[in-house]
């Protein structure tokens, strides 16, 4: 079994005190051991005793109560980073986290470390203004997180989705193909239509529709960012609730395979 060293764990902590501790308590031998031949047994024996034990209690405290503060700090640290990255309300990935991961990967597919192929999808809820003026903006909030949650149930361990707007979501498939990545839109947009959203009892129809492109080969977040927010606007101009999504093959993204679907 693996033993987790990480700086929020307790394996560290117990791994620096109990070294450390023994660091203390064979110093402590060494630095006394010259005055060991010049002592009676008894002497001797609360000499080693002391080196023994006056180590082990204040090392052993000092370095347990300072492991413990700073995996304290680590883990405020690790939780902090999560709020700056999070949507408060969504809970899903912000704009700038979201973009960040995004590019990140597409660096490393450039270094062929990671498959250059995917797709990004923007999913946008039809008119939206009208159930915050009918509604409310509690219920609305309460749709966006249905609609993020009902996002995130279609995507794979690997599959990124961010909050980039107000009622905008976007979606990043790390090395999908564009058969899986227009199914995976797809399956969105069926999914919030069939969602039940009935706030006070009152039943809210929710649509989407949503733009998409597919790459193979190397991109940028924000050129695949223009074809599918181009798309997201044609599925918007088609009536809504529709799935617009571009298959491409080069950076640049010439001449891709249109597929729209209702």
């Amino acid at each position: 079994m693996r033993i987790d060293f990480s700086p929020t764990s307790w394996g560290r902590v117990v791994a620096v005190t109990v070294v450390g501790t023994a660091v203390c308590i064979a110093a402590a031998f060494f630095v006394d051991s010259f005055n060991f031949p010049y002592l009676s047994p008894e002497a001797l024996w609360r000499a080693k005793l002391t080196d023994l034990l006056l180590p082990l209690v204040l090392a052993g405290s000092f370095l347990s109560f300072l492991m413990w503060k700073m995996r304290q700090l680590a883990i405020a640290q690790k939780e902090l980073t999560i709020v700056a990255a999070t949507d408060s309300l969504t809970a899903v990935f912000n704009r700038g986290a979201f973009s960040v991961l995004v590019e990140a990967y597409l660096e490393q597919a450039r270094s062929h470390s990671v498959a250059s192929s995917g797709a990004l999808l923007i999913v946008d809820a039809d008119h939206f203004k009208s159930v915050n003026d009918r509604l409310g903006h509690d219920c609305g909030d309460q749709a966006l997180k249905l609609i993020a949650k009902t996002i995130q149930d279609q995507l794979r361990g690997a599959d990124i989705v961010g909050r980039i707007g107000g009622e905008e979501f976007a979606v990043f498939l790390p090395g999908a193909d564009p058969s899986h990545s227009w199914l995976v839109a797809e399956g969105i947009r069926r999914r919030i239509r069939e969602a039940d959203f009935s706030p006070g009892g009152q039943p809210c129809p929710l649509s989407v529709s949503i733009g998409g492109v597919a790459f193979s080969g190397p991109t940028t977040y924000a050129e695949m960012f223009v074809v599918a927010d181009k798309h997201l606007y044609r599925a918007k101009s088609n009536g809504r609730d529709q799935v617009s999504f571009e298959a491409a093959t080069l950076s640049g993204f010439p001449n891709g395979d249109l597929m729209t679907v209702h």
